[in-house]
């Protein structure tokens, strides 16, 4: 059997989410977080390794709510993204306390990651069809010997990707007739309307197509792609423009792949209904959307046995 990773980026920080990490708030009726589920059905999938992307800080909370429990399942491993992780000649920015983004925070893999990977993120529940399917093209389609560094990624309907609560950001992208991305564009403070769907802003809404096929930063990569990623980054910090803020984003690298003509990232389509913990108020929905799975049998309540 072919290895392949999912990898967890649970770094962030959940500044909207208020008190408490949302990566760890439980969901499910036996104490399960949405990260369980993830594992679950990448396991079910056919991924056989799993490597979480945490702060060092949040060490023994991590292993003691979800970590150790895996480490039965599946072969984990750890990798800690701090702002102090920087190549050579850099030194953090008085001043900054924002993580450098999840560019830095696959980056931080390099040296646990010889096989093709999923990353996804900790407080999103991607349903199982786009696990499925992400496996499926890495091991059977997925050509890492090209020219063009190969990448694939889920497709969501933007439809499927709103929260009740407030704005989302979301990589709205642009495809070619064979299904392949030609360009992203991360929008912000996208907001579900009467009519659909729209950005918000100050000066007034703009729509936005509902159908449009989004990323979820759920993207299934190859090794070769972290060496990009390290040469990236270097470059990143050396044209920094806003020290305290600015961020170095999968999207945003991968769209710059994309303009060089230096990568072919191949969209797999799912219809997969998203949902999530960005907000204090999407917990209560996003408990009662598990239990109604649960109900359904999607999922046995108690989901490892």
């Amino acid at each position: 059997m072919k290895k392949t990773a999912l990898v967890i980026m649970a770094a962030g920080i959940g500044s909207r989410f208020g008190k408490g990490i949302k990566q760890l708030e439980p969901v499910g009726p036996n104490g399960e977080i949405i990260m369980d589920y993830s594992i679950h059905d990448a396991l079910e999938a056919g991924f056989n390794k799993v490597v979480f992307i945490i702060r060092k800080d949040l060490e023994k909370d991590f292993r003691e709510i979800i970590g150790n429990r895996i480490e039965k399942l599946t072969e984990v491993e750890y990798a800690f993204q701090s702002l102090d992780d920087l190549p050579e000649g850099f030194v953090k920015p008085k001043g900054r306390t924002k993580p450098w983004g999840t560019g830095q925070a696959v980056l931080c893999c390099k040296n646990i990651l010889s096989e093709p990977f999923v990353v996804i993120n900790a407080d999103d529940y991607y349903g199982k069809e786009p696990y499925v399917r992400l496996h499926d093209y890495l091991v059977q389609e997925m050509e890492e010997n090209t020219e063009k560094l190969p990448i694939c990624m889920a497709g969501f309907t933007l439809g499927n990707t709103l929260s009740e609560n407030g704005g989302v950001t979301r990589g709205i992208c642009q495809m070619d007739v064979s299904g392949c991305l030609t360009g992203i564009k991360e929008t912000k403070n996208i907001i579900k309307t009467k009519d659909g769907a729209a950005v918000e802003r100050p000066e007034g809404n703009t729509a936005v197509d509902v159908n449009a096929k989004v990323s979820m930063n759920m993207w299934g990569l190859t090794p070769a792609f972290l060496g990009e990623l390290e040469r990236g980054f270097q470059k990143f910090l050396e044209n920094l423009e806003d020290e305290e803020k600015q961020e170095y984003l999968l999207p945003t690298i991968i769209d710059g792949l994309l303009a060089e003509g230096r990568a072919r990232v191949k969209v797999i389509d799912t219809n997969a209904q998203w949902f999530g913990v960005t907000y204090q108020e999407d917990k209560k929905a996003v408990a009662e959307a598990f239990k109604k799975l649960i109900a359904q049998g999607v999922y046995q309540e108690k989901l490892f046995l």
